[in-house]
């Protein structure tokens, strides 16, 4: 398989709930008009903490400086597997379980931390600029590394990386995080570009005035409704991540959807806001749901993690990951 390491210089960056409206014309036109700017990447998360954004240089110049912009350290670059040649965007989609041996674990096992966006397409994988050596290091055995430059796969150069690094010694990773798993169910969907006019209105609505700051608690059990929406627009390709009730308020045969209809439940990972430093959280989910076969989005949020699990799964899946507990933070 390749390893595309995508050219996008990206920021994340978190937006407090209460400071939204300094923004909204700004995340309006890298949501809707990006014909206005030079953006390739940008993605906005709302969870009852607040509004966690993923976006490119250029999309950031979008954003005002403002005390309710804190700006995650340090430039983020996107990895990609790709089953196959094609594009990063368009390839089909490997899920996080199933890079979760191949990428997510190597990675923790060297001490790198990851951001992970799970979309409608496809799985990012976030690291810091400043550790693509040692990345590209411990992934070239597993896969062809090829960079992205002016929309082209080329074969990527080693960066001057030597030989030399220790194999880490594999040990099974604990769940040190508490889990929880609100009450509402999620699909996971996309729309043709061409559509996002036609539906702006309740795209705007939905990412801005339906909440408002009432839901700025962390969960306190397992059966809270939570606030969740996500919206990408990446190199032109839609992905929107809602629950059922908000699905309901867009027309029919907008969405795409499965024949199915299948929705996913969420699991949150996080007591306290887990920050950027830590290492291994994304590989102490994902293997375990590897290990079950379970398939799996996961989006890393400024303050807190989220895996969804098919709905069917919930139990199991709860039920592995506590079993793999540890001894809490």
């Amino acid at each position: 398989m390749e390893l595309h390491i995508l050219e996008h210089s990206l920021k994340v960056a978190s937006i407090a709930k209460e400071g939204i409206q300094f923004f909204t014309h700004g995340l309006i036109k890298l949501a809707f008009l990006p014909s206005k700017t030079r953006c390739k990447f940008f993605t906005l998360t709302e969870t009852p903490e607040d509004y966690t954004i993923i976006v490119d240089e250029e999309g950031f110049k979008e954003l005002p400086v403002s005390e309710f912009l804190s700006v995650a350290e340090a430039t983020w670059l996107a990895l990609n597997v790709v089953s196959g040649g094609g594009s990063s965007s368009s390839s089909q989609p490997i899920g996080v379980t199933k890079i979760a041996k191949s990428v997510i674990a190597p990675l923790a096992d060297h001490n790198i931390s990851v951001f992970m966006l799970s979309t409608y397409q496809t799985d990012f994988i976030l690291v810091r600029e400043r550790d693509l050596p040692l990345v590209m290091h411990t992934l070239s055995s597993e896969f062809t590394l090829l960079r992205v430059v002016n929309g082209e796969a080329v074969a990527a150069n080693s960066l001057g990386v030597t030989n030399g690094f220790v194999k880490p010694k594999l040990v099974q990773r604990p769940v040190i995080h508490p889990l929880s798993s609100p009450s509402n169910m999620f699909c996971v969907t996309s729309l043709d570009p061409d559509t996002l006019p036609s539906v702006a209105t309740i795209l705007m609505d939905v990412m801005f005035y339906s909440s408002g700051v009432k839901e700025s608690a962390a969960p306190s059990d397992d059966l809270e409704y939570i606030r969740f929406f996500s919206f990408s627009l990446i190199e032109g390709y839609v992905s929107l991540v809602m629950d059922e009730e908000t699905q309901k308020r867009f027309p029919l045969n907008v969405l795409f959807t499965s024949a199915s209809g299948e929705l996913w439940k969420m699991v949150r990972i996080g007591g306290q806001p887990l920050g950027f430093d830590e290492c291994g959280i994304v590989a102490q989910i994902s293997e375990s749901l590897a290990a079950a076969d379970i398939p799996a989005y996961y989006i890393s949020t400024f303050k807190f993690d989220h895996a969804l699990v098919p709905e069917e799964n919930i139990q199991s899946v709860i039920g592995a990951l506590r079993t793999n507990e540890g001894g809490g933070q």
